[in-house]
């Protein structure tokens, strides 16, 4: 589906205000028709926080009707339905884990909801949950009540929706979609940034292998030529960066022991804020390291 800037959605008539949007929120093209009378809007974000408004104004039973016409989770072989209007709005995007319900642990896998009167739970699997993510989420959500998981998941779709709008609309004021993962390795000992530091991005899991997901090298800032992660969702889980040290120390002529005391440093850290910047430093010395949550 093609682009269509602010500009376009305030002039063009409702019925293809509708159409251009209408796959923003699955299956929901009523959302983007209440929207459509706010008109003109300022911005992206302007034109999402009306249909997000329309949501949360929605009757209870339209706010279940809405979660209900998402994929099942437990089951990723459930064909998605298309029309001329509606073209494939879930591929990846929302509700599947990537996997099949025997697939899933134990816990999780004896009591997953399936059939088409299956509501709960909705998992924003694109970009701001992987897989493993996806399944600890349905895990710990498994016990609320109606109403709490009603909540938690239209907090999911909220986050689809804003990815869909990124995507499909351009214009001024434009939503905070995109986090950023960065780090940055200064030499304490040396009183200097450290280049030349390996550095591996690891995704960590409780199911199967650990994931490099990137691998980098410092430049004589200390810091890399670009994010660990950007442009998207930093994905929600937990994650660790692998230092290479000990050679930097050698190439400045620096005495290390033999081996090095400290060759490879590892620090673990968890994402939670998908759209947020994390930043996770470094500060070293031969013998010593530290660390600290920046943004």
């Amino acid at each position: 589906m093609s682009q269509k800037s602010i500009a376009e959605l305030n002039a063009c008539s409702k019925d293809d205000f509708v159409a251009a949007l209408a796959n923003i929120f699955e299956y929901s093209p009523w959302i983007a028709e209440a929207a459509a009378a706010q008109r003109p809007f300022a911005g992206v974000t302007e034109l999402f926080a009306a249909m997000r408004s329309v949501v949360e104004a929605a009757a209870p039973g339209q706010r279940l009707a809405l979660i209900r016409v998402h994929p099942d989770l437990a089951d990723k072989t459930k064909k998605p339905v298309t029309s001329r209007r509606n073209p494939t709005p879930s591929r990846g995007a929302s509700a599947s884990t990537g996997c099949r319900k025997p697939n899933m642990p134990p816990s999780i896998a004896s009591t997953a909801p399936t059939g088409k009167n299956s509501a709960f739970p909705i998992s924003s699997a694109r970009g701001a949950r992987p897989r493993i993510s996806v399944l600890r989420d349905f895990e710990r959500r498994l016990p609320n009540d109606a109403a709490t998981e009603m909540a938690a998941s239209l907090t999911e779709i909220f986050r689809i929706a804003a990815l869909r709008t990124d995507l499909l609309v351009s214009g001024d004021h434009p939503l905070k979609v995109h986090g950023r993962l960065s780090t940055h390795v200064l030499d304490t000992h040396g009183g200097r940034p450290a280049a030349g530091i390996a550095v591996e991005l690891i995704e960590l899991s409780d199911l199967g292998e650990n994931r490099i997901i990137a691998r980098t090298m410092t430049n004589a800032d200390g810091r890399t030529d670009a994010p660990l992660i950007g442009g998207r969702p930093v994905p929600i889980g937990r994650y660790e960066l692998r230092f290479h040290t000990a050679a930097h120390f050698v190439a400045n002529n620096v005495p290390l022991s033999d081996p090095p005391f400290l060759d490879i440093i590892p620090l673990r850290f968890s994402v939670f804020e998908p759209e947020g910047h994390l930043h996770v430093p470094l500060l070293m010395t031969p013998w010593s390291y530290a660390t600290y949550r920046g943004s």
